[in-house]
């Protein structure tokens, strides 16, 4: 309407909680269940922090293939994906605990710093997901695989 002012953080809120009332992301699958496939396998991010602004850009990305290959009259199968384990997690960890050389890990405890780090790729995971979800990206999150 004139004269009022755009408010992109209350448009991004009006249309992501339209999308989830409505469920479009559901009938966006449904509507083309059946017809030729196409599997799409997420290349993962590590969960190493949050999401940042090349993870976005990457995911976009992908999204947008996605939603391409929907409008195309494709089936998709689009199981989003995280890398829970390896270096990144590990060293995040050890920055988050102190640690300064792989020597302290042992004293710290090897179960104790693995659970850790497990619980440090879960969280992250969640709010990737989480965040994934605000930037508009229709993925299956909800059975998301972890490497």
């Amino acid at each position: 309407m004139p004269g009022e002012r755009y408010d992109p953080l209350q448009i991004e809120k009006e249309v992501l909680d339209f999308w989830q009332k409505n469920e479009i992301y559901r009938k966006a699958k449904e509507k083309n269940k059946g017809k030729a496939k196409f599997y799409f396998l997420d290349g993962p991010p590590y969960t190493s922090g949050r999401v940042h602004i090349g993870t976005a850009w990457n995911k976009a990305f992908k999204d947008m293939l996605l939603r391409y290959k929907r409008m195309r009259g494709f089936d998709v199968w689009d199981r989003a994906g995280y890398d829970m384990h390896g270096l990144p997690v590990e060293h995040a960890v050890e920055e988050k605990l102190g640690i300064k050389h792989k020597d302290e890990i042992p004293k710290f405890g090897v179960a104790r710093f693995i659970e850790e780090c497990r619980n440090f790729a879960l969280t992250n995971a969640k709010l990737m997901s989480e965040d994934f979800k605000r930037l508009g990206v229709w993925m299956d999150f909800d059975n998301a695989y972890m490497s």
